[in-house]
């Protein structure tokens, strides 16, 4: 059974390049039937925070990648480590090393003087005496000092490295006793059953050490898929300005999870040109050997295009649940299906999709003074005033956009009116610049009454100004 585990560190957020990897390990497990697991590496007591652990679960529930089994905190697993630093010191696999940080950084300061690369030189290796007093030790295990470290990339191919330039008897358990990152997680990884082990290419050089203790414990070798990282579009590393921020503040920014799960898949994984991919078609056609070998480039464009698609083909009960969250409660307003359709098709993000839904329901605080200089006049007045009246004194229902339609069209046709003289004031009227949807479904919208009241409020905010000009 194919078993894939996402392992981030509570140190921060969990942010966009970790829910991809997260995405694929979570695709491949489902697609097989297999277990995705979710794994807190917590052993780096000093930097953790307990509120980045839980807003990385958050972000899980959000996204809807649920793990199989609890979640795993390294920090509860540190007697289990200790049992096997133990094994592979009684096995003669390990030693303590006494060398103390002062000879340390003599000997580093020597190989750089020499122009070699830094590396513990092994004088602790095979020692025999007394260990010198007053030196808590670390615990180092028996590297190769020859030969090669290779394994099948399901990304890469095969990867080699020579031991002797990659490798020296790296320490696996600190003077304090707490175990380090690569010891760890090999351990973790055996013991859950992780199969396929997919992660960003930066833990490439963490894999030869993995493989080292996975050898000297007699574990199988998990399958590695090292992902190409994610570029801003000048090739750089991504920054926080670039979209590399937490998962979470894509929600706050009006992001359909859909749609971000869908944009990052898509970031190193393709199936033919396709762009949308819906949750089903991704379990189907995602396969981790498909990924490119090169990095991919973060486009917001590109986001904010699938964020509007997924916007536009939402169903109404979303829609009317998602703006609740932004502020906008319309689930009793009797025309909240002809304020969805209004927006659907004009929204790039649910913030925006928030606004214009305020700027409609919402009697204006204020008129765009652009707008104001180009389409309110005296003369434009005057028609907003004849139109308030012929539409108080309607016997039309007035409730549907095609009933303003009518009316409006009758007040054109009586006073000899083109709609570009009526249907730049009335948006002002409205929503307080000449920017909105449908006249028609603004009015409906609105309702008889609060059209007539918005006209009134922009004809005497006119006056008023005019006045005291």
């Amino acid at each position: 059974m194919i078993t894939t585990r996402f392992a981030p560190s509570p140190t921060g957020y969990l942010h966009i390049g970790g829910l991809r990897t997260a995405l694929y390990s979570y695709l491949w497990a489902r697609k097989n039937s297999g277990r995705f697991l979710l794994r807190i590496e917590d052993t780096d007591l000093k930097r953790n925070s307990q509120e980045a652990a839980q807003a990385i679960e958050e972000a899980f529930k959000w996204v809807g990648l649920s793990h199989d089994d609890e979640v795993v905190y390294q920090s509860e697993r540190f007697d289990l480590y200790k049992k096997y630093i133990q094994q592979l010191l009684d096995e003669g696999k390990a030693y303590y090393c006494y060398m103390s940080k002062e000879e340390l950084d003599a000997l580093r300061s020597e190989q750089q003087a020499r122009k070699e690369r830094p590396r513990y030189d092994g004088r602790y290796r095979d020692f025999k005496g007394t260990p010198p007093e007053g030196v808590e030790p670390v615990v180092r295990i028996k590297a190769p000092l020859s030969g090669t470290i290779s394994f099948e990339d399901g990304i890469k191919g095969e990867v080699s490295f020579k031991a002797e330039d990659i490798l020296d008897d790296f320490i696996i358990a600190r003077a304090d006793g707490t175990p380090t990152y690569n010891f760890v997680v090999a351990i973790d990884d055996a013991l859950m059953g992780i199969t396929d082990v997919i992660r960003g290419d930066d833990h490439l050089s963490n894999t030869p050490k993995q493989i080292v203790i996975y050898e000297a414990l007699g574990f199988a070798l998990p399958k590695f898929y090292h992902v190409p990282m994610i570029l801003n579009p000048n090739g750089k590393k991504l920054s926080k300005r670039d979209g590399a921020m937490d998962v979470m503040e894509y929600k706050k920014m009006g992001y359909l999870p859909e749609a971000l799960l869908n944009f990052l898949v898509r970031l190193g994984w393709s199936h033919g040109d396709q762009e949308i991919f819906s949750f089903h078609e991704m379990l189907e056609l995602f396969d981790p050997k498909d990924i490119n070998k090169s990095a991919s480039a973060y486009n917001a464009e590109k986001l904010l295009w699938l964020n509007a698609h997924y916007i536009k083909n939402a169903s109404y009960e979303r829609l009317v649940t998602e703006l609740k969250e932004f502020g906008v409660d319309i689930k009793d307003h009797d025309k909240k299906e002809i304020l969805v359709d209004a927006l659907r098709d004009r929204a790039k993000t649910l913030v925006e999709f928030a606004d214009m839904a305020k700027a409609i329901i919402e009697a204006p605080k204020h008129y765009d003074e652009k707008a104001m200089k180009k389409f309110i006049n005296d003369d434009a007045i005057d028609i907003l005033r004849n139109y308030a009246a012929y539409v108080k004194i309607s016997d039309e229902p007035l409730h549907l956009p095609v009933d303003f339609e009518k009316v409006t069209k009758a007040f054109m046709q009586k006073h000899d009116l083109k709609m570009k003289q009526l249907a730049q004031p009335i948006r002002i009227a409205m929503v307080g610049s000449a920017v909105s949807p449908s006249v028609y479904d603004v009015l409906s919208i609105v309702g008889k009454d609060e059209v007539v009241d918005r006209i009134e409020k922009l004809i005497h905010f006119y006056k008023t100004t005019k006045e005291n000009s």
